[in-house]
C-alpha cells in the first residue's frame, strides 16, 4: 500500500528534512534531495509504521469491545427495588 500525503504535508516535510540535515550534518539539502529522501522513507519505513499503527488501533478497539459490557450495561428489571416497593416517587398531593 502506497502512503500518500497531501501536497501541503509534503512541502512541510521537505522543509523539516532540509532543516534536520542542515542542523545534524551541517549539509545543505535541496528540494529535490528532500523529496527523494521523503519518498524513500514513505516506501521503505512508512509501511512498518503504518502496520504498527493499524495493529495498535486494532488492539485498542478490541480492548474497548471486550469492555463494552461494563461500559454500556443497563440494569434489567429495575422498576421494583429489592424490597418490593416501586422506585418511582409520587408527587406530593397539593390538595391537602
Amino acid at each position: 500500500m502506497d502512503i500518500k500525503l497531501s501536497p501541503d504535508t509534503e512541502k512541510r516535510l521537505h522543509g523539516a528534512i532540509q532543516r534536520f540535515v542542515a542542523e545534524e550534518y551541517g549539509e545543505s539539502l535541496g528540494e529535490l534531495g528532500a523529496g527523494t529522501f521523503l519518498t524513500f522513507c514513505l516506501k521503505e519505513i512508512g509501511p512498518a509504521i503504518y502496520n504498527q499503527a493499524i495493529a495498535d488501533a486494532q488492539a485498542c478497539l478490541q480492548e474497548r469491545v471486550t469492555d463494552l459490557e461494563n461500559i454500556c450495561f443497563a440494569e434489567e428489571t429495575s422498576y421494583w427495588d429489592k424490597g418490593g416497593a416501586k422506585r418511582i416517587q409520587r408527587r406530593p398531593d397539593h390538595r391537602r
